[in-house]
């Protein structure tokens, strides 16, 4: 038997990218400091899917010489998370307010694309299908996903 855990991404600013993430609809499930490892791991889920699939949010504390912290590129290399939602157009919307970037636009009223603050491209996905609707119809791409 087996059984799907869940996904790790590492992140640069773990407060900003789990509020990104809270807006999509995912719920904070647990949280772990280890200060010997320098490490902290907040893992993320949709409601009531906990045991089922989650996101680990892995953030390498900075060194304690005060050197640089880790710098994480190439999120695209990564492909893409992805998740159903139950209104598109809201929660594309409730993105926009909160300042994230629409990348695809959900132009056909199933499908849109954004990315995480580090980069990490996340599909989302309309249970069934909506009637294309403004200004979500009109909008171009912008950047990549």
């Amino acid at each position: 038997m087996i059984k799907y855990l869940h996904t790790m991404i590492r992140v640069s600013d773990p407060d900003a990218t789990a509020r990104f993430f809270k807006l999509i609809g995912l719920e904070e499930t647990r949280r772990f400091d280890d200060e010997k490892g320098r490490y902290t791991l907040i893992f993320l889920a949709a409601p009531g899917q906990g045991d089922v699939a989650e996101v680990e949010l892995t953030y390498n504390w900075p060194p304690a010489d005060g050197s640089a912290p880790e710098d994480y590129t190439g999120g695209r290399n990564f492909g893409h998370l992805a998740y159903r939602v139950d209104d598109i157009y809201a929660t594309c919307q409730r993105l926009m307010d909160a300042g994230v970037t629409i990348n695809r636009p959900p132009r056909d009223g199933h499908m849109a694309f954004v990315r995480s603050p580090d980069g990490i491209s996340v599909e989302l996905l309309q249970e069934g299908h909506l009637p294309p609707q403004e200004p979500w119809a009109s909008m171009p791409n912008t950047g990549a996903w």
